[in-house]
């Protein structure tokens, strides 16, 4: 138990009524959650603000409230003042939790695109190192054998410490994290620093209302990362990369493509085998040696290489990073299922027009026999995804099934009709299965050799959300059940 005196320690703040010497059993940022002499951290949220609930928390027995503006509560309950509470709930967690990061290596990596891939690629290759690595991302957050399904990319600053203090508690020396330009927008990596900060890459994505305004807006906040790191690691080909390091706190280290790169790849080959597609390149700069993947596409050697540049800072020997990126694997993303020795099949989240064309086109590369895609929409979201969803995949498939993904309220033929209309637009092939099981049935059925079938859209998720309730269903089941019926029919 702490005073709310120890955990105010290292933030600015006003003290408008009350004693600092108050005991504190809980942090508290939901009001719904709120324990006797808890402090309750009054958060403005897209929903709701916490301020309306302060005299609701006081009467439940909150000892404190942290407050950004006015608030009337009884006069023994003590409020604390100051400019931003998510910032202070950051620090305020550090605090309650005993500073945990001080004590691990924490790696944070931001992006538009492969931060999930590279966080699973460094705690591949730091295992394999001997190290004892944590994980916490958009799929999940792992600490030793618990896993905890995500709700966000990066999780609220109270859930973030909370996973450090665990992490240190079972014995981990180091952290690899996804890091979200809402999660920097909003504090919720504040309050410590990260030994590394890494950069894939930028692209146009996440602007819109409860988002970023602009594009501009959406840069500023993933450059923020090396303001809090005490080394950067960044994509020395994106075109933004001066716009990302703008004002950067941090030594800079860089990879890629580029001659002027820190590590750099090059001699870059396209791998195809029955059932088997992935790249290989020389790496070369600070490292000198040759590297390939079990994961497709130009985009794989960036991930790798971001992985690999963190990796020789925790001297890694070349011959265990090799042998991890062999093996690393990413639920969801470009994930080979073995199915037949004739076709390839891989499952990937690729659920909107940028991702599924970046997909795609990345597939196409490969020479496919015929390129296959399968995905549906998700229902009570913008109809222009489907349009466009539909549209990419008549352009670059050379068929597509169409089939249902998380239809919630929607009917799940009214979502397929959207697809079509988008389908229309093109010459593509394509046929119609709602129940995406047998969708998948055709699929495999159907395969020829040297096809390339990616099931698209569901990725990690191992549910179908109908009509307000979740429903089991992970690709990987729905295949194998396939394959048993498909082996029992013959």
């Amino acid at each position: 138990m702490k005073t709310l005196q120890q955990l105010l320690t290292r933030m600015d703040y006003t003290c408008a009524q009350g004693d600092l010497n108050r005991s504190i059993t809980d942090l508290v940022y939901d009001s719904r959650k709120v324990t006797k002499d808890c402090l309750f951290v009054c958060i403005k949220g897209a929903v709701a603000d916490g301020h309306k609930f302060a005299a609701e928390a006081a009467e439940m027995g909150a000892a404190a409230l942290v407050v950004s503006e006015e608030v009337s509560v009884p006069s023994d309950t003590v409020v604390i003042k100051v400019e931003d509470t998510r910032y202070a709930l950051a620090l305020l967690s550090a605090a309650y939790f005993d500073y945990p990061a001080e004590k691990l290596k924490i790696i944070g990596i931001t992006g538009t695109k492969g931060k999930t891939t590279t966080t699973y690629m460094v705690k591949s290759i730091l295992e394999g190192a001997g190290y004892k690595a944590g994980l916490i991302g958009t799929i999940e957050t792992i600490i030793g054998e618990e896993v905890i399904p995500s709700a966000n990319t990066t999780p609220e600053s109270y859930l973030v410490q909370k996973y450090f203090r665990k992490m240190l508690d079972i014995g981990c020396d180091c952290c690899v994290m996804e890091v979200s330009s809402q999660g920097l927008m909003m504090h919720r990596t504040a309050g410590f620093l990260f030994e590394i900060g890494i950069f894939t890459n930028i692209e146009p994505d996440h602007i819109g209302p409860n988002e970023h305004a602009s594009f501009e807006e959406y840069m500023a906040c993933k450059s923020l990362l090396f303001r809090q790191c005490r080394l950067g690691i960044l994509n020395a080909d994106d075109a933004h990369y001066e716009d990302i390091l703008k004002n950067h706190t941090c030594e800079v280290e860089t990879f890629g493509f580029s001659q002027t790169a820190d590590l750099r790849a090059s001699d870059m080959m396209l791998v195809h085998k029955p059932g088997y597609l992935g790249v290989s390149y020389h790496i070369s700069g600070r490292l000198d040696f040759d590297v390939e993947i079990d994961v497709p596409g130009k985009f794989s050697v960036y991930n790798s290489l971001a992985a690999i540049a963190v990796c020789r800072h925790f001297h890694v020997d070349e011959e265990i990073m090799k042998k991890a990126l062999k093996t690393a694997k990413t639920k969801g993303r470009i994930e080979m299922i073995p199915v037949s020795d004739e076709f390839t099949l891989m499952i990937d989240y690729a659920h909107n027009a940028m991702s599924l064309k970046s997909l795609l086109s990345t597939l196409r590369e490969y020479e496919p026999g015929r390129l296959v895609c399968l995905f549906g929409c998700g229902g009570n979201r913008a109809k222009a995804r489907r349009f466009e969803m539909g549209e990419v995949s008549g352009e670059m498939a050379d068929l597509t099934i169409i089939t249902s993904d998380n239809p919630r309220f929607e009917e799940p033929q009214a979502i397929i009709d959207d697809i079509k209309t988008g389908i229309g637009k093109t010459k593509g092939e394509y046929v119609e299965i709602i129940d995406r099981k047998e969708a998948i049935r055709y699929a495999i059925v159907h395969g020829k050799p040297k096809d390339v079938i990616v099931l698209a859209g569901k990725g990690h998720e191992d549910y179908q959300e109908i009509k307000g309730r979740k429903y089991p269903m992970d690709e990987r089941v729905l295949i194998a059940e396939i394959l048993e019926e498909l082996k029992a029919e013959n």
